[in-house]
């Protein structure tokens, strides 16, 4: 039987990305310099990330029988992304997204869920999700997935850890309804933003505070330019963010995941882990695409 440092569980997107002068707004218009296409998809930028960093990763999702499903297989193969448990659907169309992103790196992202919000319970492979030392969930547009996400979790032994990055969608969703997630966290992992709606909390520490109290063991919170701010309750450390150029910041954060998760299962301090999901980020946002700079296990030196 396999076992995994991580399996991840979220939505498979082939993202297409337009660098743009500025990002319109309603009326405006703006001009495209450049366009990649490439794969994303939060959890699974995540998974591609720990994988290059020498993890043993897995996925959970849905992708159609089409082309841009044989292109987020074929990618997460050639990244050494377990494909196990990706369900390949008959009918239905994979998820896109269509990125654009301005000359500072901000981004605005429409979205194209297909097949990524129809996966039922009775299709995941409950024994995969098993072999993992820690289940990082992110998040799904529709209701079937969040719902198919909320059993899984609920069926989890002590032995699997839950990594949640809820992204702003789950966030609007009000703690109620993520609270059955939330409880059985070791680790939360939103941004700013996504904390503040959350939690009503303006202040991030205390907002922390709110989700500790709700049973999660660490909160490492991305502050963007500003770093991180990581606690367990006792423990509190604001750590600085690495300067450098930041060309795109799409999947910045999914990076980050990473970079924290592998100082978990490296057994490093929460400000270690908390250093290097800044520096795993740092090195995404100089590339064009959520991939494209993600370091390998030997760039991990630059730290030393």
């Amino acid at each position: 039987m396999k076992r995994f440092d991580v399996v991840g569980f979220g939505a498979l997107n082939v993202d297409k990305l337009f660098k743009v002068n500025k990002i319109a707004a309603a009326e405006e218009e703006s001009f495209i310099e450049n366009c990649v296409e490439a794969c994303g998809g939060s959890a699974a930028n995540t998974a591609v990330a720990l994988a290059r960093l020498g993890c043993k990763v897995g996925f959970i999702g849905k992708v159609g029988n089409d082309r841009e499903g044989s292109l987020l297989l074929s990618d997460f193969r050639r990244e050494g992304v377990d494909t196990g448990g990706v369900i390949r659907a008959k009918r239905g169309r994979s998820g896109t997204v269509l990125g654009f992103v301005d000359k500072e790196g901000a981004r605005a992202l429409c979205i194209d869920s297909g097949v990524n919000d129809t996966i039922k319970l009775s299709e995941v492979d409950a024994g995969y999700a098993l072999q993992a030392r820690f289940l990082h969930l992110t998040s799904f547009v529709g209701e079937t997935s969040f719902q198919t996400q909320n059993k899984l979790v609920a069926a989890l032994p002590e032995s699997v850890k839950v990594s949640f990055d809820p992204g702003v969608l789950y966030a609007r969703r009000g703690l109620a309804q993520l609270e059955p997630i939330i409880k059985k966290s070791c680790v939360l992992m939103p941004n700013a933003v996504e904390l503040e709606i959350l939690t009503g909390e303006k202040d991030y520490c205390k907002a922390a505070d709110v989700l500790i109290g709700m049973g999660v063991k660490i909160v490492a919170v991305k502050l963007g330019v500003e770093g991180c701010y990581v606690t367990d309750g006792s423990e509190r450390h604001l750590i600085e963010a690495f300067k450098v150029q930041a060309i795109d910041t799409t999947g910045a954060g999914d990076a980050f995941c990473a970079g924290f998760l592998y100082g978990l299962l490296s057994n490093k301090s929460l400000y270690e882990c908390g250093r290097l999901g800044n520096f795993v980020a740092s090195r995404c946002v100089m590339h064009m695409g959520a991939r494209t700079g993600l370091p390998f296990a030997k760039d991990l030196a630059a730290l030393s």
